[in-house]
This record gives structure tokens, C-alpha cells and sequence, in this order.
């Protein structure tokens, strides 16, 4: 008999893309992804942080201050990474899980790329601006867009 205890594709596929936010160097907010095709295979993942050969030694991780003096114009956010670092072709019509709701302009990538749901976890800057437009995109395109619903079970990694 087969063990009834396993973990839903849900919670595997938001597992997954909290686990790649832990690759995130910066210091505030570690937000990852994950892009999932129609039979629930793993096509990509990604996770915040500066462009390949842009070292996080040079480039500043501040929040305030003088803008190019923060992380905000440089940092590639974790589905635009998950995006780009796709090399299979075509993300028709796939879902995303994603461990921050995107912002607006990562919004715009998720439609361009064809991505057609969105999982969160996070929505903690719910109703300001760019997270309205980013909605209001998705209801235009016709991407859906869920929260990730806790299961409450612990899932621990002895690495």
C-alpha cells in the first residue's frame, strides 16, 4: 500500500521556489521562483539578485539612499530570472510559483512569456501601486493568480 503523507504538488512546487530565494545574497528580502509546465515538471527557477557578472561585492544592497546608491536599478527579481534563465523555448500557457506577488514589471514579463497562473505566497505590498497595476495587468491578459494556501506541515532539510 502506497504512503498517504506525501507532499501536494503545491507545496512541492512553493518548496521549491522558497528553497531558490535561499540563494538570494541580499540582505532584506530573498524571494524566489518557480516555473512549472502543464505536466507538472520544473522547466526553470530563479531567485533575486544582481545580472551574471555583476558582482554583489560592487554593487550595493541598500535599500534607501541616493537611487544608484541601492540595490533597486540593478537587482533582476526572481521570475524575471526564472524567465531568462528558461532555454527550452516556449512558457505557454505554464504556471509560476513565486514566494513575493510580482511586481508590475516583472507582471509584464510573466504575460509576455505566456505564463498563464500565478501562485504567491506573499502579497505584503498589497494595494500599493505597483502591485495594482500588476493585478490589474493579469485580470487584462487573463493570467490567474492565486495565494498559496499553508498546508501547516513542516517540511525540515537536513543539508
Amino acid at each position: 500500500m502506497k504512503r498517504s503523507d506525501y507532499i501536494s504538488w503545491d507545496e512541492y512546487f512553493m518548496g521549491i521556489a522558497i528553497l531558490s530565494g535561499e540563494r538570494s545574497k541580499d540582505p532584506n528580502t530573498q524571494v524566489g521562483a518557480c516555473i512549472v509546465g502543464e505536466d507538472n515538471r520544473i522547466l526553470s527557477v530563479g531567485y533575486n539578485g544582481f545580472p551574471n557578472g555583476c558582482s554583489d561585492e560592487l554593487f550595493p544592497w541598500a535599500r534607501e539612499g541616493n537611487e544608484l546608491e541601492t540595490k533597486y536599478p540593478f537587482v533582476a527579481h526572481s521570475e524575471l530570472n526564472a524567465i531568462l534563465n528558461y532555454r527550452g523555448g516556449n512558457l505557454e500557457g505554464t504556471k509560476l510559483y513565486v514566494s513575493l506577488f510580482p511586481c508590475n514589471e516583472c507582471a509584464k514579463a510573466i504575460i509576455q512569456a505566456g505564463i498563464k497562473t500565478v501562485i504567491y505566497d506573499s502579497d505584503k505590498y498589497d494595494g500599493t501601486p505597483g502591485n495594482i497595476a500588476s493585478k490589474k495587468m493579469f485580470d487584462a491578459a487573463g493570467v490567474k493568480y492565486k495565494q498559496y494556501v499553508h498546508s501547516g506541515r513542516e517540511i525540515k532539510l537536513n543539508v
